[in-house]
């Protein structure tokens, strides 16, 4: 038994911040009416988390390669913990923002250690079922944020969705004191700084100005300097990369197809099947006018199924199967999305979210285990930090990404929808209706008024629910398509070939 501890320390770790992706989801009404935050601000508190990841984890991933993995995992689970109290006893959305972009911090020094750990404290057989286990947990943890979110607004309070990661972070640590190690004792090197700065610089500014256009359209002149500066900062990214003796990002990698295939499906995954649930709890909540314990467990489906197929899988990590395997869970998670777009509209209610759950929580369950094992596989063990660093960036950052674009789509589907209706100001009354405020826009009417706003405001939401749905669908089934067309090997990875010309010589 004591040799699965090492196993357990890890999943704890993961479970918290991946939790932490969605546990929001389920509370951002109550937030909103708690803390009077705006649409742009509840935005920020889901993606500042993913984007604080998103941006820091390739230079995280390099640090843990030189000061070591478990002592980075030790400060994560510490910063985690602390920026989570602050989380939960925030007075504003200003200094809640704030700690859960630290709490993001703390996620990704966790996160890019992950492979690493689990590669240092199993091997054969054991590892296999390490990778399965590890993808049980990964692929339901998304998943089950909202049901556990929901659980805890309702019987407590919003705040206690971040209070409950302290108890969890306490046993964590005792854990990583005693049973993790390092495999290997860190190289020596340096911190490419220049890397990270200007990578932060250039996904801030992307994720930034997806969401001020959602705010203040695209005809926003800060949205397009926004835009430029992180196209600039991109560039110079690659510039400084290639010219750095000691890289963050080593972008050799990237001539691998089978490397940039996870790449690939790590972004579309996260994208596709995490995206949209946002806008399902609020539609769920604040128009359908469920309880938030009923609203997560509305997800239920999805967590059940990711859970069961990630942990049936461990068996087939050690084989050629892994792209074919990371494909069909995109292409699920894709059909998922293009069947709840086809079955909800004006008059459904939460059932028609379930048919696509079902499949969504299939292709999560089929990809998350195999995207960790894939992209071990393709890199030598001393770039396993900058591996899982790329790997976990992708994700995040394409998460983020989406939560931004997607609040584009809802807004805009809303928006066409009540501009029909006739009811006025229809741009901004989409946003508010986005942002969990429809209760709030029919006080504000008369009561004569009251019946044929709120049958507007539910189409409205229900339309732009159907559009995140139908660009999530979207994405992952070209996701699963380009993954299939990156992932058919044909000889040994180039980084192997590198690694194994460095030895002979």
């Amino acid at each position: 038994m004591r040799k699965w501890l090492p196993l357990l320390t890890v999943c704890l770790g993961t479970f918290m911040l991946l939790i932490d992706v969605t546990i929001v989801n389920v509370a951002l009404p109550d937030m909103r009416n708690d803390l009077n935050a705006s649409f742009g601000s509840l935005q920020w508190v889901v993606d500042g988390y993913a984007l604080a990841m998103a941006a820091l984890m390739l230079g995280a991933g390099s640090i843990a390669d030189l000061a070591g993995h478990r002592r980075t995992y030790l400060a994560g689970l510490v910063l985690f913990a602390v920026s989570s109290l602050i989380c939960g006893i925030a007075p504003n959305p200003t200094v809640l923002i704030v700690a859960r972009v630290v709490q993001g911090v703390g996620a990704t020094t966790m996160a890019c250690t992950t492979f690493a750990l689990l590669n240092n404290s199993y091997s054969g057989r054991d590892q296999g079922v390490a990778y399965g286990v590890w993808g049980a947990v990964a692929g339901a943890s998304s998943a089950v944020g909202p049901i556990i979110g929901g659980v805890l607004t309702d019987l407590a309070s919003w705040r206690w969705i971040f209070f409950v990661n302290l108890p969890v972070s306490a046993v964590a640590v005792a854990l990583c004191v005693v049973v993790l190690a390092d495999a290997e004792r860190p190289h020596r090197g340096r911190v490419d700084v220049a890397g990270m700065a200007t990578f932060t610089v250039s996904a801030a500014a992307a994720t930034y100005a997806l969401i001020r256009a959602n705010e203040h359209g695209w005809s926003n002149a800060l949205t397009w300097w926004l835009l430029l500066v992180a196209a600039v900062s991109l560039a110079l990214f690659i510039a400084v990369e290639r010219a750095s003796a000691q890289p963050m990002l080593d972008l050799a990698l990237l001539r691998d197809r089978s490397f940039v295939g996870v790449l690939v499906a790590a972004g579309a995954l996260f994208f596709a099947a995490f995206g949209a649930l946002m806008y399902t709890q609020i539609w769920l909540q604040s128009v359908l006018g469920l309880s938030a314990i009923q609203a997560g467990a509305v997800g239920l489906p999805l967590s059940v199924m990711a859970f069961l197929v990630s942990g049936s899988i461990g068996r087939y990590l050690h084989g050629e199967h892994r792209g074919r395997i990371i494909a069909g869970g995109l292409f699920a998670t894709g059909i998922g999305g293009v069947v709840g777009a086809l079955l909800v509209h004006g008059e459904s209610g939460w059932v028609a979210l379930v048919p696509g759950f079902l499949a969504v929580g299939l292709g999560v369950g089929l990809a998350t285990a195999t995207l960790s094992s894939a992209a071990m596989a393709a890199v030598p063990w001393q770039r396993a930090g900058m591996a899982t660093g790329a790997v976990n960036t992708a994700q995040q950052l394409c998460f983020a990404l989406g939560i931004a674009t997607l609040g584009s789509v809802f807004t805009a589907r809303a928006a066409d929808v009540l501009a029909d209706r006739a009811v006025p100001d229809a741009q901004a009354t989409a946003r508010a209706v986005g942002g969990g405020q429809s209760a709030v826009l029919l006080r504000q009417v008369p009561v004569e008024a009251q019946a044929g706003l709120a049958a507007a405001m539910r189409s409205a939401a229900a339309a732009g629910v159907q559009g995140t749905l139908a660009v999530s669908g979207v994405v992952g089934l070209l996701g699963g398509a380009l993954v299939l067309l990156l992932m058919r090997r044909r000889g040994k990875p180039m980084v192997r070939v590198a690694e194994e010309a460095e030895v002979h010589a």
